[in-house]
C-alpha cells in the first residue's frame, strides 16, 4: 500500500493525518478510517485531492457529532421518575446495578412504549462503540409492566422498567442516554444516567469563592483523586472529570485538567474554573393530603380535579439567607389516599403566584424544577395577571412533596437561575464528581470514580 503513496503533496497530507491524530481530533479507529480512504483515494488515481478537501473530511463527523441533550417529555407524559438504588433522580451507579424508570400517560389508553440505549462519551457526544460492545442483549423492547390508574379523577397509565432485565444489561463503564419511543418510533423524551467502576477514590470539599466579588455568593469544589490502583502515563490527556451540582447538567463543569499531580494524587483547587453560584434553597409544598392546606397551601378548591392554590410567593434575592431544609429541586410522590404511589395518587391543579417587579420586566417568568426535568415550557410559564399584579401559572402535578424556584428567560435567550432568589454561599447544595478516563488506544471514555460533596460544611 506504502507503494501506492508518492509525491511530496502526498506524505504532507499523511503527516497532517497522524498530527490531527496525535492532538486527540480523532481516536484511534477514525484516524486509521481516515488513512484507509486517503490511501484508497491515491490507489484510484485521485492525486489532486485538496488540502483543503481533506480538513473537511477530518473534521467533519467532528462538526456534526451533537452532544445528546436530553429531549423533554410532550404533556400528556408526566411525573418522570428516573433513579438508581440511592433514590436520586439521576441514577450514579455501579456496573450491574439497577436504575428504576417510571412515568405516567394522562391519556389513558395504554399505548405501547419502547426504550433505546445509547452510549455517549465525555461531552455527551455519540461514542464510537457498537451497540454490541456496550449492551449485553437487545434493547428496543416494549416496556411490558404498566398499569392504569386507581380510583382518580384523571386516569392515567403508569409505566415501569428496570435496567438490567431479562432482554439487556450493560457492559462498560461510561455516560448513558435512555430514550423512549412510541409505537411510531418518535422519541418521546430522553434521560441521562452514568455507569462507573469504582478504580479511584475521589475526595471533594467545598469551600468558600476568594474572589472577593463573589465572596457572599458562589462556592468553590476543591478535588482530591487518588489513583494508585491505576496506572497513568499522561493524566491531563488520559484523565477528565466533570462536576455537577444539584444533578443540574447546564451549570456542570467540564475540561478542567488537575492543577498538579502529587505521585499518584491528582489536586484540583482552582478558584473561579470549579465555583458555582450558590443560589438559595428552594421553595416547596406538599399534597400528600388532597383536602388538608398546610403553611404554603392558602385553600383547596374541587372542581373537576383538584386545585391547590400557594400563597404568594415573594422575591427574596433582597432578603437575608434563611435555612429551611429542601432536597435541591426534586420531588417525592406520595399519597395519604390509597396505598399505591404509583396508581392511587391524584393529579392536582397547583397555582403559584409572584408578585410583579421591574426585575421581570417584559421578560418570561417559569416555574423551575425537577418534576419537569427542568424544562421551559409553556404549562410552566407564567402569565400577568392585571386584576391582581401577579404573575401565575396553574401547572397539573401528582400529589406528592415538591420543590421549585422561580426563572427568569431573557429576550436574548439568556437564563437568570437565581434573579429572583439570589445567591447566597451559605445554600445547601450537592455536587457530583465523575472521573473520566481513555487509555491510548481506547475508543470511549469510561467513568473510573466519582465522588460526592455537599455544602453544608463549606469552610474557608
Amino acid at each position: 500500500m506504502v507503494s501506492y503513496i508518492s509525491g511530496k503533496f502526498s506524505t504532507k497530507t499523511i503527516v497532517f493525518i497522524i498530527i490531527a491524530y496525535k492532538f486527540g481530533y480523532y481516536n484511534e479507529l477514525n484516524f486509521l478510517g481516515t488513512l484507509f480512504v486517503y490511501l484508497c483515494l491515491l490507489n484510484c488515481g485521485q492525486m489532486y485531492l485538496s488540502l483543503k478537501q481533506l480538513v473537511f473530511f477530518l473534521f467533519a463527523t467532528t462538526l456534526f457529532s451533537q452532544v445528546q441533550e436530553e429531549v423533554n417529555a410532550p404533556e400528556n407524559i408526566k411525573t418522570i421518575i428516573f433513579g438508581g438504588p440511592a433514590g436520586d433522580q439521576f441514577p450514579v451507579i455501579k456496573i450491574g446495578e439497577p436504575v428504576y424508570l417510571e412515568f405516567d400517560d394522562t391519556t389513558a389508553n395504554e399505548q405501547d412504549y419502547y426504550y433505546k440505549i445509547v452510549h455517549c462519551d465525555y461531552d455527551w457526544t455519540l461514542s464510537d462503540l457498537l451497540k454490541s460492545q456496550y449492551l449485553i442483549g437487545v434493547d428496543n423492547q416494549r416496556i411490558i409492566n404498566y398499569e392504569n390508574s386507581y380510583n382518580t379523577l384523571q386516569p392515567y397509565s403508569n409505566y415501569k422498567m428496570t435496567i438490567p432485565n431479562e432482554n439487556v444489561r450493560l457492559k462498560v463503564s461510561g455516560n448513558y442516554l435512555l430514550e423512549i419511543y412510541n409505537d411510531s418510533y418518535e422519541l418521546q423524551f430522553s434521560r441521562r444516567f452514568v455507569i462507573y467502576k469504582d478504580l479511584v477514590k475521589v475526595g471533594a470539599v467545598v469551600k468558600r469563592s476568594r474572589d472577593f466579588a463573589f465572596l457572599n455568593e458562589k462556592q468553590v469544589v476543591h478535588i482530591n483523586l487518588n489513583a494508585a490502583g491505576l496506572q497513568l502515563v499522561n493524566p491531563k490527556k488520559e484523565v477528565k472529570v466533570a462536576i455537577v451540582q444539584n444533578y443540574y447538567w447546564p451549570t456542570a463543569r467540564y475540561n478542567i485538567p488537575p492543577q498538579f499531580t502529587l505521585g499518584n494524587e491528582l489536586v484540583y483547587k482552582y478558584d473561579e474554573e470549579t465555583s458555582f453560584f450558590g443560589g438559595n434553597e428552594f421553595l416547596n409544598f406538599d399534597t400528600k393530603d388532597l383536602r388538608a392546606p398546610t403553611s404554603v397551601i392558602s385553600h383547596i378548591e374541587l372542581k373537576d380535579i383538584y386545585h391547590h392554590f400557594l400563597f404568594r410567593d415573594r422575591f427574596r434575592f433582597d432578603r437575608q439567607y434563611t435555612y429551611y431544609p429542601d432536597i435541591n429541586g426534586d420531588f417525592v410522590v406520595r399519597t395519604l389516599q390509597g396505598d399505591d404511589n404509583s396508581r392511587e395518587a391524584e393529579y392536582t391543579n397547583i397555582h403559584f403566584s409572584l408578585p410583579y417587579s421591574d426585575l421581570l420586566a417584559l421578560d418570561n417568568v417559569y416555574v423551575f424544577g425537577k418534576y419537569n426535568n427542568y424544562a421551559l415550557t409553556e404549562e410552566n410559564k407564567m402569565t400577568y395577571n392585571e386584576d391582581t399584579g401577579t404573575m401565575e401559572a396553574k401547572i397539573k402535578m401528582k400529589q406528592g412533596f415538591y420543590n421549585y424556584k422561580y426563572v427568569i428567560q431573557r429576550e436574548d435567550g439568556s437564563i437568570e437561575l437565581n434573579a429572583v432568589s439570589g445567591n447566597f454561599h451559605f445554600t445547601e447544595n450537592t455536587y457530583l464528581v465523575l472521573v473520566y478516563y481513555r487509555d491510548f488506544g481506547d475508543i470511549y471514555d469510561s467513568i473510573i470514580g466519582v465522588g460526592s460533596t455537599n455544602s453544608s460544611n463549606i469552610s474557608n
